[in-house]
């Protein structure tokens, strides 16, 4: 937006420092990325204040990530059409109001329209503080250099949240979490009303030609996706009316928006968009990150709780761990992907080793007697291969045509934020039913009336002891399951040969973006003018 001269945020008022400026911005994404709808690392403490299943406590948080995801295509349009004195404002109005709605109703369709609304508006927020500082973040508008930033920030804060909120459901009840967010979200009002002026470097553009019904209909498909991921084992999948309805509901909805992208002039999501290699590759690849890292909430925190004997503040305690790797990669990837201009092979190689590395360490470690000091390493490598791969990912995107970028980011962002965890999960989570029946069968054949062990147990004690073993047993398994398939994907990238480079990866001056914006609605007010 300043093309000369040293960077600046004209849309504050002359007496705050310039260079307290840009970190106030950061300050105000953190707080925007530490609100939400619901908080997924109380769900325990909110299933049972609110007579919820734990599934409807999940599928509320998923409907959060939906609403985020959405927002990307419409970024831009939003930013300018209204000031960022406006849009600070709107956006913690509005999620203040749903971090109420949400800590008291118990209604299931309630809580999910209301995370849903929470995560537009949390992106809405985030995106205004960000974008305003981009250019001060990186002048030359180098989108390598700002994805390590932005994934420093939104992944960081993530694990931050669940840290924060069980430590504050700790020290009093789950609804206190909720209740810090109003207060700082408050507090961000009062300095919006302070600290900023109603300001426009240009001239305002309506919010006319968006897709709002497509946006709605792609936004319920990926809802339909992330049921069948969450209640799948909960009804028993295609043996339930819920499933296939939820199924059938879904490949319809798809259907139609892939049919409306071909009739309609601007679709929220365009056809040409999943055609460009870049979109359905990465698209496919996060898939099989998800099914490596789906461990994390499958099998390690069933072994921390029920093979360890961890509690809830031993078992959160571990996204420190986390955040070092969040950190730890996101500096790395600035120094060599961003700055030096490492190829996307050599970093999607790098985070897929990472990742492989942390399932093997898991599979040769995995005992009954294990410290908690042994966890630090596979952990920290999972998430430091997951962030490589992310920044990685999302600065790939940049070879698509800007027209094109925000629409592909949207769909990056279904499988990446919004139910690739839950995929990866609903696979995992259906393994190990099936291994864990084989192995306690097999385990169980050899307890019979002649087994001396089992004669000097009690049947509750004998009952315990074979769903322990079987479950650690299974664990294994899956995980040396797990270590096969992703060597064999390690080998594959290996051997593929690209030379690719992020050396273009730069962002268009906001002056541009709105003259494209611009002249398409000057070519549909023509069009409409003609239909009329």
């Amino acid at each position: 937006m300043h093309d000369i001269g040293p960077f600046s945020i004209p849309a504050m008022r002359s007496f705050v420092p310039e260079k307290l400026r840009p970190w106030i911005m950061i300050l105000f994404a953190v707080i925007f990325q530490l609100s939400g709808g619901v908080y997924l690392a109380t769900v325990s403490e909110m299933v049972g204040s609110l007579s919820l299943m734990r599934e409807d406590v999940t599928m509320a948080g998923a409907a959060s990530l939906v609403g985020l995801a959405l927002t990307f295509t419409i970024m831009f349009r939003l930013k300018f059409r209204f000031s960022s004195k406006v849009a600070l404002l709107t956006c913690c109005s509005v999620i203040i109001a749903c971090n109420l709605i949400c800590m008291h109703t118990d209604s299931v369709p309630v809580l999910v329209a209301t995370c849903f609304v929470a995560g537009v508006f949390r992106m809405w927020g985030t995106f205004e503080c960000n974008s305003t500082i981009q250019l001060w973040i990186t002048p030359k508008r180098d989108l390598s250099i700002f994805f390590c930033y932005i994934n420093l920030i939104v992944q960081g804060m993530i694990q931050f949240t669940g840290l924060a909120a069980i430590y504050t459901s700790f020290l009093s009840k789950w609804e206190y979490m909720h209740w810090v967010v109003v207060a700082l979200l408050g507090l961000v009002m009062i300095a919006t009303v302070i600290l900023f002026r109603t300001y426009r470097s240009m001239k305002k553009l309506p919010l006319f030609g968006i897709d709002w019904l497509g946006a709605l209909m792609w936004g319920l498909t990926i809802l339909c996706v992330i049921f069948l991921c969450i209640y799948g084992e909960h009804y028993d999948w295609c043996d339930s009316e819920q499933i296939q309805m939820a199924t059938i509901f879904g490949v319809v909805l798809l259907l139609l928006n892939l049919w409306r992208a071909k009739t309609i002039r601007h679709p929220y999501i365009s056809l040409p968009t999943w055609k460009f290699r870049t979109v359905y590759i990465t698209f496919f690849i996060y898939l099989v990150v998800f099914i490596l890292i789906s461990p994390m909430h499958v099998i390690e925190h069933a072994y921390m709780e029920h093979i360890l004997g961890y509690d809830s503040l031993n078992v959160i305690s571990t996204n420190w761990i986390v955040i070092l790797g969040i950190a730890t990669a996101s500096i790395f990837m600035y120094r060599t992907f961003a700055l030096k201009k490492w190829s996307y092979k050599r970093a999607t190689v790098i985070g897929f080793s990472a990742i492989v590395a942390h399932l093997m360490i898991f599979y040769f470690m995995i005992d009954y007697n294990l410290p908690k000091e042994s966890l630090i390493l596979p952990i920290f490598l999972r998430s430091f291969g997951f962030i490589v791969i992310s920044i990685c990912f999302l600065t790939a995107l940049t070879q698509v045509p800007f027209r094109y970028f925000w629409e592909a980011l949207t769909i990056q962002a279904f499988v990446d934020a919004c139910f690739g965890e839950f995929f990866g999960a609903a696979v995992l989570g259906r393994a190990m039913k099936f291994v864990m029946a084989k192995n306690t069968m097999l385990l169980g054949a050899k307890l019979d009336n002649v087994n001396v062990v089992a004669n000097q147990l009690s049947k509750g004690e004998l009952f315990g002891a074979l769903q322990q073993q079987a479950l650690i047993v299974s664990m294994k398994e899956l995980y040396g399951w797990l270590l096969m398939f992703g060597i064999f994907c390690l080998v594959v990238f290996l051997l593929k040969e690209s030379s690719l480079r992020p050396k273009f990866a730069v962002h268009p001056k906001f002056r541009t973006i709105r003259r494209w914006i611009k002249h398409d609605l000057r070519e549909d007010e023509a069009i409409a003018k003609q239909d009329f």
